[in-house]
């Protein structure tokens, strides 16, 4: 994959359709993401308006293809947990490998530092070497393993907790900027 070509840009609803294209793969054939079943595209719309009224949704384009994307959400639901952050990143098949996902975490990563958000926290499905290289590799650290807590195509899988932290933190932290605001108008 010719990375000159790969050009990071924020996902829009219009994207849906073709982040799901990605995605399903993911769905269908491995234990990366726990679901099941596959969303329609309305749901997944749906999920990329709900995260973009707070954080960002990113979107990897080579050659007018969306090949990769990325995005947070919420650590937990609670206000102490503002600054915390669960990212997801997910890359066409024919792609892995090719600097996507490093591109794409760097684009999420330089943004949620202006949101001043300081974890950045990975849920893993266990064993997924692949997976746990490419964080390492970003800095990342295992903070927790659960045994056998998801159960999907026949097997029982444990689940890893890998921890990034983007800041120190402060004794009062600086608010967490939302991605609607005019900070980030003219991002990309």
């Amino acid at each position: 994959m010719n990375d000159n070509n790969l050009h990071i840009r924020m996902a829009t609803p219009a994207d849906a359709e073709e982040l799901l294209t990605i995605y399903e793969p993911y769905v269908l054939k491995t234990a990366i993401t726990f679901e099941y079943v596959v969303p329609t595209v309305e749901e997944f719309r749906e999920r990329i308006v709900h995260t973009l009224t707070r954080f960002p949704y990113l979107a990897a384009v080579q050659d007018g293809r969306i090949v990769g994307y990325a995005y947070v959400s919420p650590f937990k639901s609670r206000a102490a947990y503002d600054w915390a952050v669960e990212t997801s990143i997910y890359v066409d098949e024919t792609c892995r490998g090719g600097g996507v996902g490093t591109r794409l975490y760097k684009a999420l990563e330089d943004i949620l530092r202006q949101q001043n958000i300081l974890n950045l926290e990975a849920c893993i499905a266990y064993p997924n070497p692949e997976s746990i290289r490419f964080h390492e590799k970003y800095g990342y650290k295992t903070v927790a393993h659960f045994t056998k807590c998801g159960y999907k195509m026949g097997i029982w899988y444990d689940m890893i907790w890998m921890e990034k932290m983007l800041g120190g933190h402060p004794k009062e932290p600086a608010p967490v900027i939302p991605i609607t605001s005019e900070v980030f108008k003219n991002l990309f």
